[in-house]
């Protein structure tokens, strides 16, 4: 089977501080790796370089396109790169306000994103977006409603639909349950986990809380200081970890 994504030699710097370096893993169609590790390991400068939203200083982000296969999507030019955002590739950011736009309706928001991928029918997209606001638990009837009256884990959720509503074929996702409270973020994960299912999506999650990569992620990527300490499936690292860092991360959390 051919990767979706493979991700070869990344390396950040932020003058002689290191970002991350020397990261690559291939990513296959239907898999979740969830990246962990304490705040400042690099997980989420690495996220971002992967994403496009910042410009690694080495390294290959290779993506298997529908149109011409594989691409290193750091040669593309920013309206190729902007385009695969909207359509093939999806960012769920850990702040719901840095993905939605506050001032539109919730169905605009989702009708935007059908719009960047040709959509144009105003009865068919409205339809959509009342449709995908079920699939996330929001009642259909707030379709006009703005982002500011939702609480913050109907604005994720309506994130994500904005973000699902295309199809798309990668998901990054920072911290997406950080921030919320215990109950609230159960029943996100469990909207989560459903739906990378449901659409058998491939994801990358960022995230510092173990349970959350123990519930979503196929594989993961244990990182410290920029480097990746270690790496495997996601029950063999959390059960069996090898590494120090990654057994103290463990226990800290068997500990609490």
């Amino acid at each position: 089977m051919t990767p979706l994504l493979q991700v070869k030699g990344i390396e950040k710097r932020y003058g002689t501080r290191i970002g991350c370096t020397g990261v690559g893993f291939d990513l296959y169609p239907g898999e979740v790796m969830g990246i962990v590790g304490e705040s400042g390991s690099g997980k989420s400068t690495l996220l971002n370089c992967l994403a496009g939203h910042l410009e690694p200083d080495a390294g290959q982000v290779i993506f298997d396109t529908r149109a011409n296969g594989p691409v290193d999507t750091l040669t593309m030019s920013e309206p190729e790169r902007r385009m695969l955002g909207r359509t093939d590739w999806a960012f769920v950011h850990q702040h719901a306000r840095d993905g939605l736009r506050m001032s539109v309706s919730a169905g605009g928001n989702i009708g935007e994103r059908l719009m960047a991928v040709g959509d144009r029918h105003y009865g068919d997209i409205r339809d959509k977006a009342i449709d995908w606001l079920g699939r996330v638990e929001i009642d259909g009837t707030r379709v006009d409603d703005r982002p500011t009256a939702f609480s913050g884990g109907m604005q994720q959720r309506l994130q994500i639909a904005r973000n699902l509503v295309t199809g798309p074929r990668l998901v990054f996702m920072d911290e997406p349950t950080g921030g919320l409270d215990v109950s609230v973020q159960a029943r996100l994960l469990d909207l989560l986990r459903g739906l990378v299912r449901e659409m058998g999506l491939s994801a990358i999650i960022v995230t510092h809380d173990l349970a959350v990569v123990r519930l979503l992620a196929d594989r993961l990527m244990v990182m410290k200081d920029g480097h990746v300490v270690e790496s495997g499936l996601t029950d063999q690292v959390l059960d069996d970890p090898q590494h120090a860092y990654t057994q103290l991360l463990v226990s800290s959390v068997l500990q609490v």
